[in-house]
C-alpha cells in the first residue's frame, strides 16, 4: 500500500514538474519571439527584453556610482585625460554627422557623451548607452598612440550603437525569468539585475555559456568601430599594430578561441585585414 502511495506521489510531483516546464518553455519561447526586434545598424534580428530608454537610464546611474567609487583623471593639464575626451569629442562627432545623413539620427536618442580616463591597471574601456565612456589607464600603454586608441573607443562605442550589451542582459534575463514578468524581475531582484547590466556592459567581468554568441558581438564592434574611428579622421591602419601589442601583452595565455568570449587575435587580425581597404576607401574623412 505504501509503495503505490509513494508511487502515486511521484507520478503527480513528475506531472506538476512536466506542467511548470511547459509553462516556462511557453514563456520563454514567448518572451523571445515578441521581444526581437531588427537592429537598425547591423540588420540582425537581437532579443531586447529592455527598452532603450530603461537601459540609458539605468546607465547613467551605474556610470555616475562608477565615477564616485573609482579615481578619474582629470582632464585639466593632464595629456591623456585631455586625448580620451578628444578622441570621444571627434567619434561622437563624425558619428552624429554620419547617422544624419543616413537618416539613423533616431538610434542616438538620449545620448550624452562623456569621456573619463580612470586610473587603473586594467586593460579596458566600455561604453554604456547613451555614450558613456570609461577608459582605462592600464590600456594606454598598449594602445600607445591617438589613432590606436580611437580604434579601442570606436570598437566601445559600436557595442553600445549595435545594442550588443541590451543583447546580452537580454539573454541573461531570459533564462533567469523563463518567461516570468520582466517588470517584477527588474524590480523584485535589483543587486542580480544590477551585477547583469554591469557585465552586460563590460565593466564586471563575464563568462557566458552563448560564446559563439559573444565572438559575433565582438566581430561586429571590430567592423563598425573601425569604421567609426575612419569616420573620425583617424588612421585606423593602426588597428593592427595595436591587436599584435594585445596578443604580445597577452603572453599565450588566452584560452583557445572556442573557449572565449573574445575572437583570438591572430583572427582579429585577418579580419581586420580583410575589410581594411574598403573602410578606408568608403569610411575616412579627413579631419578639417
Amino acid at each position: 500500500m505504501w509503495s503505490y502511495r509513494i508511487i502515486c506521489i511521484a507520478v503527480k510531483q513528475f506531472d506538476t514538474m512536466k506542467r511548470k516546464f511547459f509553462v516556462t518553455a511557453m514563456g520563454f519561447a514567448f518572451v523571445t519571439v515578441t521581444a526581437c526586434h531588427r537592429n537598425a545598424i547591423t540588420g540582425r534580428s537581437q532579443l531586447s527584453l529592455v527598452s532603450e530608454t530603461e537601459v540609458q537610464s539605468m546607465a547613467k546611474t551605474e556610470y555616475k556610482q562608477f565615477l564616485t567609487e573609482n579615481k578619474v583623471v582629470s582632464s585639466t593639464g593632464n595629456k591623456d585625460a585631455e586625448m580620451v575626451r578628444r578622441v570621444g569629442s571627434r567619434i561622437a562627432t563624425a558619428i552624429t554627422k554620419y547617422y544624419t545623413e543616413q537618416g539613423l539620427s533616431k538610434e542616438l536618442d538620449g545620448y550624452q557623451w562623456e569621456y573619463n580616463l580612470v586610473d587603473s591597471k586594467e586593460v579596458n574601456a566600455w561604453c554604456m548607452p547613451g555614450g558613456k565612456i570609461v577608459v582605462y589607464t592600464g590600456l594606454l600603454p598598449i594602445s600607445q598612440n591617438e589613432a590606436a586608441l580611437a580604434v579601442v573607443m570606436g570598437h566601445e562605442i559600436a557595442h553600445a550603437l549595435a545594442r550588443h550589451g541590451n543583447e546580452r542582459m537580454s539573454e541573461g534575463l531570459a533564462t533567469q525569468l523563463g518567461g516570468a514578468a520582466l517588470s517584477v524581475a527588474l524590480s523584485s531582484k535589483p543587486a542580480e539585475t544590477q551585477n547583469l547590466f554591469l557585465n552586460a556592459y563590460g565593466v564586471g567581468s563575464q563568462i557566458g555559456i552563448a560564446l559563439p554568441h559573444s565572438r559575433k558581438q565582438e566581430s561586429e564592434a571590430d567592423k563598425f568601430g573601425l569604421r567609426y574611428a575612419a569616420l573620425a579622421g583617424y588612421n585606423v591602419r593602426e588597428a593592427i599594430p595595436l591587436w599584435q601589442r594585445m596578443k604580445a601583452a597577452g603572453g599565450g595565455q588566452k584560452p583557445p578561441e572556442f573557449l572565449s568570449t573574445h575572437p583570438a587575435e591572430d583572427k582579429r587580425i585577418a579580419d581586420l585585414n580583410a575589410i581594411m581597404e574598403e573602410t578606408i576607401r568608403d569610411y575616412y574623412r579627413p579631419m578639417k
